[in-house]
């Protein structure tokens, strides 16, 4: 992809950079250039509506939002956005995450918000949802992504002939 940035990575506080880095490492991985920024639906809101509101005009494509709590941050994004928004639910505290959760994915009808599951491993499927979202337009880009979805594959079926040869007793692997 070009140097241009196309890919925003948003979050509620500085403490969920942890695991917003995991979506950090897929865009950079696959050579997408990204922003981050902390915004805050409650603390900050005319901020947060200035970022989502020229969002579009700025080059970008998707966005990325992590929240926690009352994670309402991917839903206000997207209120004042066409862009597909991606929300990112953190883990918590108080519930677990499920609060989180429920603030990401209950989102009113006309306001669509893909949501992903919590922490690092919903971090990271966010950036890999961009990437597919970003792959429709961008040929080298679909072909990075079907590399990786072969990798992965290739990978099972390594593990899954350890696995074989180890429970036939064969001596291999252990």
């Amino acid at each position: 992809m070009a140097n241009k940035t196309v890919v925003a990575v948003v979050m509620g506080s500085d403490s969920d950079l942890p695991v917003m880095e995991s979506a950090i490492e897929v865009l950079a991985d696959f050579g997408i250039a990204f922003e981050t920024k902390v915004l805050s639906a409650h603390r900050s809101p005319e901020d947060t509506h200035r970022f989502a509101s020229g969002a579009e005009e700025r080059g970008l494509k998707v966005i990325i939002a992590g929240a926690g709590g009352a994670a309402h941050l991917a839903g206000v994004i997207a209120s004042a956005t066409t862009l597909p928004v991606i929300g990112v639910p953190m883990p918590t505290d108080r519930a677990g995450g499920i609060d989180s959760l429920l603030s990401t994915l209950q989102m009113p009808g006309g306001v669509p918000v893909a949501t992903m599951g919590l922490g690092k491993s919903g971090a990271r499927n966010a950036a890999l949802l961009a990437v597919q979202i970003l792959a429709l337009s961008e040929k080298k880009l679909n072909t990075a992504f079907k590399e990786f979805k072969d990798a992965m594959r290739d990978g099972v079926r390594e593990a899954n002939e350890k696995v074989q040869k180890r429970l036939k007793g064969d001596g291999s692997d252990g």
